[in-house]
């Protein structure tokens, strides 16, 4: 028998594996009829995205899978597998993200083969719709073993969106899970804590559940029928905490508010006030949601809102909205933490997904790719179909600075703008802005093009195009470094060939004056 050994490694490290966030927007929730699907990878490590040619295989071949505990499992191969651009989509336009709730520890079963980030990928291998990867990843942890935490699934094709959230079984095997179909015309989001609660028992067209579900609460008393109380499994698996909720829920409140601002989402569940209502699971957003609306979503920091990071005193005299982790501290007599926003500094990468039923497949999926914070990164087409990335997206060593990663590129810019964040954002995002409208206004004419060539023509085609958008990119964002370092330097601001000195903004020396009064006041001799 022959073996082949997979491996994915993710950089996991203990804060950064509890870190993504994730939406889906049904196509008809948005504006052209698309599924969208938003995935923000949050840990500092170097991604380097690839691309997995189709092939067929030998059904007496096997995989190998290593466990968290270093144990080797057999995992049986299929005859066929499809091609797939990173753990992202794959040429039939289903894609898959997720963020990690981790749960009840005790069921983190870590001698088991299959982690979250194998079963994406071999859902990818192995479905064509949302419905089969559910199919492929559940029964594949419940015939081998699902080897990480609580995790919270994102899957999507062209015609339906899906939550899928699973557990381990700490030890008995298996694996233990729900799916709810997200109904269309609505959206929902998730970020690293378990959103589905009361679920359908008989409606399998929309929900679709492990058998050992409830019963395996009940023997664990996770729940307990006799409370009255009807079974949710993430108040099962999941149970929340005021510190959780802050960190989590405030993620998916600020979505919801900014995608439906007319339902007046209230901050108390994710303040952790007790008895506060939950979020709901869906949501019918105010208007059709465009691209450019979905790519707004995941920037944000909370601004115009009582937990705006750019304000004082937190945001200091230039509204960084950036805190260093840890998040949480201790004092001898409470415990306090900063805000977890959507944008964050360690993003590694994030995507938008947009997947279109009315076009063939090697057009209508491809993923919107950008490196880092999401608030000061571009977001540029790569077609589902592709064979090949721009090498500066599959290069680079987190240990070693180097222009020719397109990570090193943008970290290098988002960390600039940590100087002097209030003028130095708003040049970057100039960029961005002038950059994705531009992918934005000519997707039309680029995939009319595409829909004149056939086969291996156009396949070759998008991947040059996805190709030379990434280069582009790249290399602006070098250029816009080296901009950046001339134009704002010790403290002064170069333009048209002036150079002059931009002052504290009022509101910070005003603050400063208001902490001590005489400390910087200038005397005056009568």
């Amino acid at each position: 028998m022959k073996r082949f050994v997979f491996s994915f490694f993710f950089l996991i490290l203990g804060w950064s594996a509890f870190a993504c966030t994730n939406i889906l927007v049904t196509k008809g929730a948005s504006a052209d009829g698309s599924t969208f699907l938003v995935y923000l990878n949050d840990g500092e490590w170097l991604y380097h995205l690839k691309t997995t040619p189709a092939a067929d295989h030998d059904i007496h071949d096997s995989l190998v899978y290593t466990s968290l505990s270093g144990k080797k499992y057999k995992i049986a191969q299929v005859p066929h597998t499809y091609a797939i651009v990173g753990f992202q989509i794959n040429e039939y336009q289903l894609a898959i993200g997720e963020t990690t709730f981790t749960g009840r520890k005790e069921l983190w079963d870590k001698t088991q083969p299959l982690k979250y980030w194998d079963l994406m990928r071999l859902a990818l291998l192995r479905a064509k719709t949302a419905r089969e990867a559910i199919k492929v990843m559940t029964s594949l942890a419940e015939k081998y073993g699902y080897g990480s935490e609580g995790e919270t699934f994102s899957i999507a094709d062209p015609n339906e969106a899906w939550l899928l959230e699973m557990v381990g079984t700490g030890g008995k095997g298996g694996a233990i899970w729900v799916a709810r179909r997200v109904p269309d015309g609505m959206i929902t989001a998730h970020a690293n804590h378990s959103r589905i609660g009361t679920f359908p028992l008989h409606d399998p067209e929309n929900c679709l559940y492990s058998k050992n579900v409830i019963k395996f609460a009940k023997k664990k008393g996770y729940w307990n029928p006799k409370s009255g109380k009807p079974f949710a499994f993430n108040n099962a698996y999941d149970p929340p905490s005021p510190a959780h909720l802050k960190y989590t829920e405030t993620r998916v409140w600020s979505i919801f508010r900014r995608a439906a601002p007319s339902q007046h989402f209230s901050m108390d569940y994710n303040r952790g006030v007790p008895g506060a209502k939950r979020y709901p699971l869906f949501i019918k957003p105010d208007k059709k949601l465009r691209l450019q609306d979905v790519f707004a979503l995941v920037r944000d920091h909370y601004e115009g809102t009582p937990l705006d990071m750019t304000r004082l005193p937190e945001g200091g005299p230039f509204g960084n909205p950036n805190r260093v982790r840890p998040l949480e501290w201790k004092t001898d007599s409470a415990d306090y933490s900063w805000e977890r926003p959507i944008s964050t500094y360690n993003t590694s990468f994030s995507f938008v997904a947009q997947l279109r039923n009315w076009l063939p497949d090697a057009v209508g999926g491809l993923i919107w790719f950008g490196e880092d914070d999401t608030y000061t990164n571009c977001y540029f087409p790569i077609y589902c179909c592709v064979t090949d990335i721009a090498k500066p997206y599959k290069t680079g060593d987190i240990n070693h600075y180097s222009q020719q990663s397109a990570w090193w590129v943008f970290n290098f810019v988002a960390n600039y703008a940590n100087t002097r964040y209030d003028l130095i954002s708003k040049d970057i995002r100039k960029v961005q802005h002038t950059l994705e409208s531009r992918f934005i206004r000519q997707q039309d004419s680029i995939e009319k093009l595409a829909l004149q060539k056939k086969g291996t023509a156009r396949i070759a085609f998008l991947t040059q195009y996805s190709k030379d958008a990434g280069n582009l990119v790249w290399k602006r964002w070098i250029a816009l470094g080296n901009e950046l370092v001339t134009k704002y330097n010790d403290g002064y601001v170069k333009e048209n060939g002036h150079i002059k000195a931009v002052p504290y903004p009022k509101a910070w020396r005003d603050y400063i004056i208001r902490q001590n009064p005489e400390k910087h006041k200038i005397r005056k001799w009568k």
